[in-house]
């Protein structure tokens, strides 16, 4: 690991952000606590409500943690294609009983407020999605004493965070469950992500950056192999997105490793940008023809998400899952922190015996 990383936590074994719920204030501090990174994800929270929940996680933990934005999106969307898709989904709002939300609720979430709070109060770490920030930003933060990652899924992406003056970045594989974090959402590339392995070595060969490897990963035999592929650490989601800490739902929790889902796919479906999930009622009669129009199609299906919770139904909720996700351990997340060391552990004995 780089000496910064090193300093972050105690194994390489980083709490992903996840949007919605599931990365809360406990989940994060119990990983920090375990020696791993634990993350809060401020993505679709106000400005106030991320300050609230950084306020919780340092009185839970005196361990560093980071915080994850997401950036102002273009506003590319066609208003056509959002209004007819609108028409569509007319059926999912009178069955849940709930109207449909404002397509036009805001597509900054908040970003320049979150900056001048984290700026103002710093966090040991900060890291971007959907796209990277201005090196003047990444300056500031350099200047506050904060590690910064940019989330990448190409080699020309981790090409732009060098440039901008990223610390890091986090390289997500097409295996990685929720988002894919892509800089520009190109509807032509759907489904042209490359694999997590091959983007390691891929970025390494491109950037001098520290890599974060994410994409899938649910055992520590699989994080000693990103390691030996070149990254500096892993960060998993779908693995800490069971634990009693997290704050998925809990009909997602028992989604992960429930027979009726077997597999999982890239969907528009839900929010209008491509996102993994697994393959539910939902995603099936909608995801091919939803459009590309993130945010607007999230908040358009937001009260959607919501009211099929509140029925107890996953077949209309984002059940948003890495690929290894029937892998999944219902373990409090500290122990599974230390059962994910312990497993890189003996897979680097493993590895070092074989090459003896």
């Amino acid at each position: 690991m780089s000496s910064a990383l090193t300093d972050l936590c105690r194994y390489p074994i980083v709490q992903a952000p996840m949007a919605g719920g599931a990365s809360c204030p406990q989940l994060a501090a119990a990983v920090s606590d375990a020696g791993g990174l634990g993350f809060l994800a401020a993505g679709y929270k106000t400005a106030d409500g991320m300050y609230q929940e950084v306020k919780q996680i340092r009185g839970l933990t005196g361990q560093p943690f980071g915080v994850n934005l997401f950036m102002p999106q273009p506003n590319t969307a066609d208003p056509a294609a959002v209004g007819v898709y609108r028409q569509q989904l007319a059926g999912e709002a009178a069955w849940y009983e709930t109207p449909l939300g404002d397509p036009d609720s805001g597509r900054d979430d908040g970003y320049e407020a979150k900056l001048a709070i984290l700026l103002d109060d710093p966090v040991p770490v900060v890291s971007f999605t959907f796209g990277c920030p201005t090196r003047d930003v990444l300056d500031s933060f350099a200047k506050a004493g904060t590690f910064t990652v940019v989330t990448v899924t190409t080699p020309e992406e981790a090409q732009a965070a060098q440039w901008a003056g990223a610390d890091a970045v986090c390289v997500q594989g097409i295996e990685a469950g929720g988002h894919q974090g892509t800089h520009r959402d190109d509807p032509a590339a759907d489904g042209s992500g490359i694999g997590l392995l091959s983007l390691i070595g891929l970025v390494r060969e491109t950037v001098q950056l520290p890599v974060i490897a994410a994409g899938g990963l649910m055992r520590g035999g699989q994080i000693a192999a990103v390691l030996a592929g070149g990254a500096s650490a892993a960060q998993l989601g779908t693995a800490f997105l069971v634990c009693p800490e997290s704050g998925a739902n809990v009909l997602h929790k028992q989604a992960m490793t429930n027979p009726l889902f077997v597999r999982t796919e890239l969907t528009r479906a839900f929010s209008g940008r491509p996102a993994r999930g697994l393959v539910n009622r939902f995603m099936r009669e909608h995801g091919p023809y939803a459009p590309a129009a993130y945010p607007q199609v999230h908040h358009l299906t937001s009260s959607l998400r919501k009211a099929a919770a509140k029925a107890g139904d996953p077949q209309g909720m984002a059940l948003w899952a890495g690929q290894g996700h029937r892998m999944a351990r219902e373990l409090p997340a500290g122990q599974l922190v230390e059962v994910l060391a312990a497993e890189l552990d003996s897979a680097r004995a493993a590895l070092a015996l074989g090459g003896a």
